[in-house]
């Protein structure tokens, strides 16, 4: 951050807000008008624009992203449409990961605690095969774990373990997700 007043200036360098105006344009007119089929030409703007992006990644149309060079999407992770990734930190989501529409995956606040309220950006990582279901917000600094199920419309204050299905405000923990095995189902 280049200034701890959020009353007196912005908090981040000009070189970061030109390329932010830039990527709101592109956003705007290539991305966010790309038929739902194009994830592949969504893919490669955000590649142009410094995200490191796998190999079959679903990101959809209506996904607003604040910042591209802040975001790690693993191969055949997906994010929904109406997703909020607010990427002043690094957001990481791991291979066959899905956030779901309306998330809102948040790497920034503010330390009300100091003059100035400064920014405080802290990196997010949604492991692999894990799932944010339909408006959940994860707060800055969130790991979610492997295979962690984050139910609709709750609120991550704190890490979630792995392979637990968790939902509430505040989320929490309610029970082991146990894979069936696809197989058995025939």
């Amino acid at each position: 951050m280049v200034n701890q007043d959020t009353f007196t200036g912005p908090s981040f360098s000009l070189k970061n807000r030109i390329g932010r105006a830039i990527w709101g344009i592109v956003a705007g007119i290539l991305f966010r008008l790309s038929p739902r089929p194009f994830h592949s030409w969504r893919s490669f703007l955000l590649r142009c624009f410094g995200a490191k992006v796998g190999r079959g990644v679903h990101v959809y149309p209506g996904v607003k992203i604040w910042a591209p060079w802040n975001l790690e999407l693993a191969d055949e992770c997906g994010v929904a449409n109406g997703a909020i990734l607010y990427s002043l930190a690094k957001i990481t989501i791991g291979r066959r990961a899905v956030v779901s529409q309306g998330a809102h995956i948040c790497a920034g606040t503010h330390d009300y605690t100091r003059p100035g309220s400064p920014l405080v950006a802290m990196p997010i990582q949604i492991n692999d095969f894990a799932w944010v279901a339909a408006e959940a917000f994860i707060h800055p600094g969130i790991t979610i774990g492997e295979g962690c199920v984050v139910g609709a419309r709750s609120v991550v204050t704190k890490d979630m373990p792995s392979w637990m299905v968790c939902a509430g405000h505040p989320c929490k923990p309610l029970k082991e997700r146990i894979m069936v095995d696809a197989v058995s189902l025939v």
